[in-house]
């Protein structure tokens, strides 16, 4: 079985991955700034989208419909109601910050963001089994209770 499970993926607000991260080149943890030092790589406040978007408006009129409805969030002071597009199991808890530490590249659980127009989750099952694997192949430790705790 799966761990991650998506039932509707439509976001509030259109954010190219493609732009913010393979454009513009912006790291992953510029805006999921909590992954190197928490279990959760945390979905970013809309503090982290005006540190750019109080200045950049779009170029294009799709674009500047877009970036305003986070101005409306920031204005009306409420989060931006992103929706979480990976999901562990309860049970579960996958230790970002360890992974940040040993320099795994993010693609390799959420596959290529930077190309992604709308972010998807990838084919990877996110499983014990899967995990496993990797760390058999990394030859990295496989303790149990550094996920389930």
């Amino acid at each position: 079985m799966a761990a991650t499970t998506i039932l509707d993926r439509t976001q509030p607000i259109a954010f190219p991955h493609s732009i913010h991260a393979g454009v513009d080149q912006i790291d992953c943890q510029y805006c999921h700034f909590s992954a190197e030092r928490s279990v959760d790589a945390g979905i970013p406040p809309v503090s982290t989208c005006m540190g750019c978007h109080t200045v950049i408006g779009g170029s294009e009129e799709a674009q500047q419909a877009e970036i305003q409805k986070v101005r409306d969030y920031w204005t009306a002071q409420e989060p931006i109601p992103w929706v979480r597009i990976y999901k562990v199991a309860d049970h579960v808890h996958f230790p970002h910050m360890r992974h940040i530490a040993a320099n795994v590249d993010c693609a390799t659980c959420h596959g290529e963001v930077k190309e992604m127009e709308v972010i998807e989750a990838v084919n990877q099952p996110l499983t014990m089994g899967w995990c496993v694997s990797c760390h058999v192949e990394q030859d990295v430790r496989r303790d149990c209770t550094v996920c389930h705790y």
